[in-house]
C-alpha cells in the first residue's frame, strides 16, 4: 500500500494569490486615524489605562486565518493506494536435496569455489523470487525426508528457512527421493482450492533410502493430479567428496586455502529414474551440469507453469480538512482574546 497527499478541490488555492492584494490595498485605503487633544494631560492619563488598536498583530493573525480557511475549503486529503494480487492459484513444492553429494564442487565456474549445494540455493532463491503470485512450500531431504514450510504466500518465510539450511543438518545419511516426493505430493494435495499443483524435485544422486521408491512416489503425484518436475544436478562423471564440517556445512581448507578431499567417490544422479518419474506424472525431466544450465531450467519451468495474475486497485481517501480548520479557529480565537484584552481598540 502507498500514501500520497492531494487536494480535492486545488482550484480554491487560487484564492490565496488574493490575500497579499487585500493587504496591499488595505494598507492604502484611507487616512492615518487621529484623535484631537486640546490638552495634552488627557493623553497622559489615557495612556496608564488603554493601550493602542489592534496594528499589525492582529492584521496578520486574520489574514492567517483566511489562508487556512481558503486550504481547509480546498479539502486536502491523504491518498492510499492498495494493490491486490489475484491470482489463477498455482501452487509450487520443492523437494529439495540436501544429501553429503551435495558438497561437491563439479558445478563451480571458471576462478569459482561453489558446492552443488552452493548453485542450488542461489537458483532456487532466485525462481521463488520470481513467483510472487504463487503459494511455495518446501520439503528437504538425505536419508529421511523433512517438511520445512507449507505452502505458503509468505516468500520471506520460506527463503529464510531456505538460508538455514546447510549440508549435515539432517543427521541420517542417504537418499531417500521416493519418501520425499511421496511428502511434498502428501503436503500438496492437502491444499483443497489449488487451480494447479507442481512439485520440482531436484537430486544430485539414486535412491538408496525410505520406505517407497521414486516410480511408485510419481505415480502417487499422477493421482493427485499433481505434475512432476525432476532435475539431476552434476556431471554424469564419478566425483570425489571433499570434506567438510557438518555442524556448519563449510569447507575444510588445507594450508594453502584449497579443499580437502576425502577418499568417497560420489555416482552420479540415476537420470533414467528421474525421467520415468516425470513421464509418469505428466512432467519434464532435466540433468544440469553447471549454474547455467541449472538457471535455464528453472528458467524453463517458470515460462511453463505461468500464473495468470490479476491485479485491483483500490484508493480511499483521509479527509484532513480538519487539521487547518482548527487550526484557523484557534488563530481566530486568539485574535478576539488579544482584541478585547491586550491589544483593545480606543472607545
Amino acid at each position: 500500500m502507498s500514501t500520497s497527499f492531494e487536494f480535492q478541490y486545488p482550484w480554491l488555492l487560487a484564492l490565496l494569490a488574493l490575500l497579499p492584494l487585500y493587504a496591499f490595498l488595505r494598507g492604502r485605503i484611507g487616512a492615518d486615524a487621529a484623535l484631537a487633544f486640546s490638552s495634552t494631560e488627557l493623553i497622559e492619563r489615557l495612556g496608564s489605562v488603554v493601550r493602542s488598536a489592534s496594528g499589525r498583530l492582529l492584521f496578520f493573525l486574520r489574514l492567517a486565518v483566511l489562508a487556512l480557511a481558503i486550504v481547509a475549503l480546498a479539502g486536502p486529503r491523504r491518498v492510499n493506494d492498495q494493490t491486490e494480487t489475484q491470482s489463477s492459484g498455482v501452487d509450487i513444492l520443492l523437494v529439495y536435496d540436501l544429501s553429503w553429494s551435495m558438497m561437491a564442487l563439479d558445478m563451480s565456474g571458471e576462478g569459482e569455489r561453489a558446492t552443488r549445494f552452493d548453485v542450488a540455493q542461489h537458483v532456487l532463491r532466485d525462481f521463488i523470487a520470481r513467483r510472487p503470485a504463487d503459494r511455495i512450500g518446501l520439503v528437504c531431504f538425505s536419508g529421511v525426508p523433512y517438511f520445512v514450510s507449507p505452502l505458503t504466500l509468505n516468500h520471506d518465510w520460506i527463503r529464510a528457512n531456505l538460508d538455514r539450511l546447510h549440508i549435515g543438518i539432517i543427521r541420517e545419511l542417504g537418499t531417500a527421493i521416493g519418501d520425499a516426493t511421496a511428502m511434498g505430493v502428501k503436503r500438496i494435495a492437502s491444499v483443497k482450492d489449488s487451480k494447479s499443483r507442481i512439485v520440482i524435485l531436484l537430486t544430485d544422486g539414486d535412491n538408496n533410502k525410505g520406505e517407497l521408491d521414486p516410480i511408485p512416489a510419481a505415480e502417487v503425484a499422477r493421482a493427485m493430479k499433481a505434475r512432476l518436475y525432476t532435475i539431476g544436478i552434476g556431471k554424469d562423471a564419478p566425483t570425489p567428496l571433499p570434506s567438510f564440517d557438518t555442524a556448519t556445512g563449510k569447507l575444510r581448507l588445507d594450508g594453502f586455502g584449497q579443499p580437502m578431499m576425502t577418499s568417497t567417490i560420489l555416482q552420479p544422479a540415476n537420470y533414467g529414474v528421474l525421467a520415468k518419474m516425470a513421464e509418469i506424472a505428466n512432467g519434464r525431466s532435466y540433468t544440469a551440469t553447471n549454474r547455467q544450465e541449472l538457471e535455464s531450467i528453472y528458467d524453463d519451468i517458470d515460462r511453463l507453469e505461468r500464473t495468470e495474475v490479476k491485479l485491483k486497485h483500490h484508493r480511499t481517501y483521509t479527509p484532513l480538512f480538519v487539521w487547518p480548520l482548527a487550526a484557523a479557529f484557534l488563530l481566530l480565537l486568539i485574535e478576539e482574546v488579544l482584541a478585547h484584552t491586550r491589544y483593545r481598540g480606543v472607545p
